[in-house]
């Protein structure tokens, strides 16, 4: 008995010591983890239960030189219910009257809303969508409402934000407005100013606390974020929209007349390189013509027959030559290294002078030019070409600017063909923008001056960044060479290859071109060709430069020329801005007073005199009155649309509050 005894004793030693054992290694757990790894785990609850999400800020605007609305950031919300978070006498109390609400503002039936609010309160739903697609407006009314205005943990109101990028003028320009991106891999990218200026429209996210209240659904903890996002700055551009439409138009008409692959046109301010007009128009597979592709930038190709003024400018520049000296054109043939260049015109023109033979664009007459005066040292001659800098890029803030190519005599692959074939053209790879931007530099009298996108960045009216001009080279050449090269320039259109554009009343300069795009063709495909007009205008006091390129023309009615493709395009574009005939109208009675006029400002100036401590009504104000008067109270204003104003998001009476964003619609 004893001994059984001793042994049940041993027994509940070894129990009590192993109970002990796990005592000791349970408290050294409870320890390291309260102690150790706590932080850890209290961080991993928290975050699987309440995380900060980031609530995108709203970019900036882009605008138009002449304030038109060009990209804007909309704010887009939906709008859900937790039906779990409304004490049930609250609920009960509001639910019709949120039902009738609903419906004034979405235009349907109340007892959809109220069925619905009823069926997710039964069942515990804690996400039920109630709307989607609102604008801000009618957020602002939605928050308002009964049941919704006690907020999100009385009221049950879930608010979701997304913004969204519109443009207002259509697909206008759309290639050169851009956009910014993130690739199916999640890398960020994007195309024309949108992306070369996003350090600028991009402001700095906020963040909202929110919890998690079923499977990946997620409710804001406060009615206020956490960190409240900043809105971008504004874009000021430097186009003007009505010269961009004038431009987008008559390009597409071309285009479409003569069914071509796509074209590109620029029109850009003499003096200052400002871009006031861009488009660049693809052929889509149904026919329609779309900005696809921003060419004007982007290709660089041979130019043809417009690269000839790089020829006469460089030969006149080293005295090589003078305007009047004589060449033969031999019949329209003349033949390097066995590979022969011809003029377009059948029989060539027999014996004319330099300035002749670039006015009807002869190839034979500018390739024997060059040849004969640089033969012997090439470099003199690209050497030129280099200085006027149409071997690199312009350096443009666009991403995705086409590499310029010129050869160069310490280049394996130059050839004895090489000097001859650059000087029609051929051989040399440059986009249209920089043919432009020398052709340009001829008219602002030899400044060759950087294209310019983009005049200023701003916060409401405070200027944040001014972008001034941009000289690239201040003297392209000599005077005594500018004005021969301007008077040449003005007789291409008068009595050379673009005399179908010339107009008596209103001067024009330029150059046509008309090149092969496929000429190494060895597979008996039809022969492609690239139609040009460079120039500005008017001849006299130019004020603006542009640059027409159509690709690929239908070559079924054998008009494929520079001069008949693209030259109207031109010309349109050109008298579109300058009409023909100045108007010469007299304004009678200019200091006569208006007497409703006057009233109206007196009523205006009143109001703005007195201090405002509420906002005032300003529905059915014209909406220039309005921003004027909301503005100097302190607030800022954003408009939606043109006209009266239609709707204000901060509704009449409510306290002023400086600084505070009212939008106004307009219709």
């Amino acid at each position: 008995m004893a001994v059984e005894d001793k042994q049940i004793s041993y027994r509940i030693y070894l129990v009590a010591f192993v109970m002990f054992l796990m005592a000791v290694a349970i408290t050294i757990k409870l320890t390291n983890i309260q102690w150790v790894e706590g932080d850890y785990y209290r961080k991993l609850a928290k975050e699987r239960t309440v995380k900060n999400f980031v609530i995108p800020a709203n970019k900036g605007n882009i605008y138009s030189a002449d304030g038109s609305l060009l990209a804007t950031s909309i704010p887009n919300y939906t709008i859900r219910f937790d039906a779990v978070a409304p004490k049930s006498k609250d609920f009960n109390k509001n639910i019709r009257a949120l039902s009738d609400s609903l419906a004034v503002l979405l235009g349907k039936p109340s007892d959809n809303f109220e069925r619905g609010l009823r069926q997710a309160r039964a069942t515990g739903n804690r996400y039920f969508l109630v709307a989607r697609d609102l604008s801000f407006t009618q957020y602002i009314k939605i928050k308002s409402f009964p049941l919704f205005n006690l907020g999100a943990n009385k009221g049950g109101i879930i608010t979701e934000q997304k913004t969204v990028r519109e443009h207002p003028i259509g697909k206008i320009a759309e290639r050169t407005i851009g956009y910014e991106r993130k690739t199916p891999e999640g890398t960020p990218d994007g195309k024309g100013i949108e992306w070369a200026y996003r350090n600028y429209l991009n402001g700095k996210d906020g963040k909202i606390l929110k919890q998690k209240i079923a499977k990946g659904q997620w409710k804001p903890i406060r009615d206020v974020n956490e960190v409240e996002p900043q809105d971008g700055y504004d874009v000021i551009s430097t186009i003007d929209v009505y010269i961009q439409d004038i431009a987008h138009h008559a390009l597409l008409k071309q285009l479409e007349l003569y069914d071509a692959n796509h074209g590109c046109v620029v029109v850009m301010e003499t003096k200052t390189g400002k871009v006031k007009a861009i488009s660049n128009l693809g052929k889509d597979a149904d026919g329609s013509y779309y900005e696809t592709t921003n060419y004007a930038i982007a290709e660089s190709h041979e130019p043809g027959s417009t690269y000839k003024l790089a020829d006469l400018v460089a030969l006149l520049e080293d005295k090589k030559v003078d305007t009047s000296t004589v060449y033969d054109s031999h019949g329209g043939t003349v033949i390097y290294s066995g590979k022969k260049v011809r003029d377009s015109h059948e029989g060539g023109y027999g014996k004319i002078s330099l300035a002749r033979g670039f006015e009807v664009s002869s190839n034979t007459v500018m390739v024997q030019a060059v040849y004969n005066n640089y033969k012997n040292n090439p470099s003199q001659f690209v050497n030129h070409l280099n200085g006027y800098g149409l071997n690199k890029p312009l350096g443009l803030p666009i991403k995705g600017e086409g590499r310029p190519y010129i050869p160069q005599p310490s280049d394996k692959n130059w050839s004895n063909i090489s000097l001859p074939w650059m000087a029609f053209g051929y051989g040399v790879s440059i986009t249209p923008l920089q043919t432009l931007t020398f052709y340009n530099s001829i008219a602002n009298n030899g400044e060759m001056v950087k294209p310019q996108f983009v005049s200023e960045i701003k916060e409401w009216n405070k200027t944040i960044k001014k972008f001034d001009k941009e000289v690239i080279n201040p003297r392209v050449c000599s005077k005594e060479t500018l004005l021969k090269v301007q008077a040449v320039l003005k007789n291409v259109v008068k009595k050379g290859t673009a005399s179908k554009l010339y107009t008596k009343d209103f001067p024009m300069a330029g150059k046509t071109g008309t090149a092969q795009a496929n000429y190494n063709r060895k597979d008996g495909t039809e022969k492609h060709y690239i139609s040009s007009f460079v120039g500005y205008f008017p001849a006299d006091e130019p004020k603006y430069s542009c640059i027409v390129v159509v690709h690929e023309p239908n070559t079924s009615n054998n008009n494929y020329y520079g001069a008949d493709v693209a030259g109207p395009v031109f010309k349109r574009i050109a008298q579109k801005i300058f009409t023909d005939a100045p108007s010469t109208n007299e304004i009678k009675n200019l200091n006569k007073k208006n007497l409703q006029q006057e009233k109206n400002y007196i009523k205006y100036y009143s109001k703005a005199q007195k201090k405002q401590n509420l906002i005032p009504n300003v529905k059915g104000m014209p909406g220039m009155d309005a921003v004027a008067l909301l503005g100097n109270l302190g607030l800022k204003v954003k408009i939606v649309g043109v006209g009266k104003v239609k709707t204000q998001s901060i509704q009449p009476g409510q306290n002023l509050d400086k600084n505070s964003v009212i939008i106004l619609e307009l219709s």
